[in-house]
């Protein structure tokens, strides 16, 4: 291969991955002959090396465009799925660089999952890689995309939810002071002043994990996660709460589901779903949760006997600060970000999360997630 042509290929990726990807360069450019010549030949020698520790995306294709190696980042941001690329948008790109014989590059956005309205915005580059194969590199630009949205929706969300506790506790402790010679009235004033502080706590705690969700991707660091694991969990964390209502949980037997990602967020979202079904549940009743994989796709359903949704509502319940009953949020210290957590948590796994309800029946909430898929491209994302 001409030197001449090597110069503008490793510039274009010396930006995103340094001298990495120029070793990749170079040495595609001394094996390009070597593997025309050789047609079972595999990906050349240090460029599986080089796609290990790729923290951006990066995907080598053959001639039939079957990926023969992928990142962890692949794998993590969704662009690969048995051995083959997901969106028609970035096999195109590749089939256009095959055509044109330069690289290219290209600004995409595309959907996170195989469900969902979820986005990832990308920036993509495609090059040659010696004479057969094609090199794929995307950084993932979500973040910076998200910051300003999570800016605005910050300041909006202190603004709008923050004021009710804060003129309360500052209420109470007029009161207190007005009531210093009465210890009942102490007393029981201090009671409501505690239960504010600590509502305005947690207020403010979810509030930061919700902007956080919003502001960074959940799976920068992913790891094959045991669905079992998440939800055993997530129910010990609500025992105490279901029996001091005498509320049994149950479950089905193990189901050995998989998914790729956050296994802490995970459990985030679920001890989100089931303390919500408690808190709508009537005491000595029962919720169930059950996971299932329908066609790779792993369904993780919560099930109550509550008070159910109106019709009109279903598609509100998942609106930062919306409650279903105020009143009964406001006795119980529910703040209306839980369920837009749970939302966040699940799009930001490339999945959704659907409703069913019916009123004086009960509820159903259930998330959608890719199963994780076995990653035999790479030993990256099966760790």
């Amino acid at each position: 291969m001409d030197s001449a042509l090597l110069v503008p290929l490793s510039l274009a990726f010396g930006v995103v991955v340094g001298a990495g990807i120029v070793m990749i360069v170079v040495l595609a450019a001394r094996r390009g002959q070597r593997a025309v010549r050789v047609a079972t030949a595999g990906v050349p020698d240090g460029v599986d090396q080089v796609i290990e520790v790729l923290e951006s995306a990066g995907v080598v294709l053959d001639p039939s465009n079957t990926v023969l190696k992928a990142s962890p980042g692949a794998f993590a941001l969704g662009l690969v799925s048995n051995h083959a690329l997901v969106h028609p948008e970035l096999v195109a790109l590749v089939d256009k660089v095959r055509r044109l014989g330069e690289p290219l590059s290209h600004s995409l956005t595309i959907a996170r999952g195989p469900f969902g309205d979820a986005q990832v915005y990308l920036v993509v580059r495609v090059a040659r890689l010696g004479a057969r194969y094609v090199l794929l590199l995307a950084e993932d630009r979500t973040d910076s995309v998200r910051l300003d949205e999570v800016r605005k929706d910050f300041i909006a969300n202190i603004s709008h939810e923050l004021k009710t506790p804060i003129g309360a506790v500052g209420l109470l402790a007029e009161a207190l002071d007005s009531a210093s010679d009465d210890p009942v009235q102490v007393r029981k004033f201090a009671t409501q002043l505690t239960r504010e502080a600590d509502r305005l706590a947690k207020i403010t705690l979810e509030i930061i994990e919700l902007s956080r969700l919003q502001g960074i991707d959940a799976l920068a660091n992913p790891s094959r996660v045991s669905i079992d694991q998440v939800v055993a969990n997530a129910i010990d964390q609500n025992r105490v709460a279901a029996e001091a209502s005498n509320i049994s949980i149950v479950t089905r037997k193990p189901s050995g589901a998989k998914v790729l990602g956050d296994e802490p967020l995970l459990v985030v979202a679920l001890h989100n779903l089931i303390a919500n079904a408690i808190q709508y549940s009537p005491d000595n009743s029962r919720i169930g949760i059950g996971v299932s994989n329908i066609n790779h796709t792993i369904e993780i359903a919560v099930t109550d006997q509550g008070i159910g949704i109106p019709e009109d509502e279903r598609d509100r319940v998942f609106e930062r600060f919306f409650r279903i009953d105020p009143a009964r949020s406001r006795n119980t210290g529910g703040s209306g970000l839980g369920l837009s957590i749970v939302k966040h948590v699940v799009q930001n796994h490339g999945g959704d999360i659907r409703v069913w309800s019916q009123p004086g029946k009960g509820s159903t909430f259930t998330i959608r997630l890719p199963e994780a898929a076995n990653a035999s491209t790479s030993s990256g994302a099966d760790q």
